[in-house]
């Protein structure tokens, strides 16, 4: 490489990443860095204050015997019926693994289950309906528990 070569690449190179580095990106609103779009809309401000974000943790059946337990068909059923009617505007199911020793059991239980995270205004109307879930399932089902883990959250749409 000739000296010229040597003296003005690296140096080119720097010019052209702090030129990079110097570009603007646009604004980004809410948390994960996507732009919000809905504005607006209860249902989906484009900045809420007060909401939550809560869990539900529903044991569908024992992990390693399919045949017991609640099927796909009856969690379906139950999340068209007691959920999603309480909480229409949306909802994120997941399909988990879960332990669980009861106390005084001599091993935890191994568990098929389900969690629901709903995001929401904190308020006593939505603390109603979250119980009517959990008491629901338990009427349904014979468990002792829905788990339940609500925390602040910023939210943006």
């Amino acid at each position: 490489m000739s000296p010229f070569a040597r003296f003005f690449a690296p140096r080119a190179c720097a010019l052209l990443l702090l030129l990079l580095a110097g570009c603007a990106a646009p604004s980004l609103q809410g948390t994960g860095g996507t732009p919000s779009r809905l504005q607006g809309d209860a249902s989906h401000p484009g900045q809420a204050q007060n909401w939550v974000r809560t869990e539900l943790y529903f044991a569908t059946g024992p992990a390693d015997d399919l045949e017991k337990g609640v099927d796909e068909a009856g969690w379906r059923a139950f999340l068209d019926r007691e959920i999603s009617t309480r909480f229409p505007s949306g909802l994120s199911v997941f399909d988990i693994y879960g332990q669980w020793q009861d106390q005084g059991a001599p091993a935890p239980e191994r568990l098929r289950s389900k969690v629901v995270v709903l995001l929401h205004e904190s308020n006593a109307a939505n603390d109603a309906k979250i119980e009517q879930i959990r008491s629901a399932w338990k009427a349904a089902t014979g468990d002792l528990s829905v788990l339940r883990v609500t925390q602040p959250a910023d939210v943006s749409f």
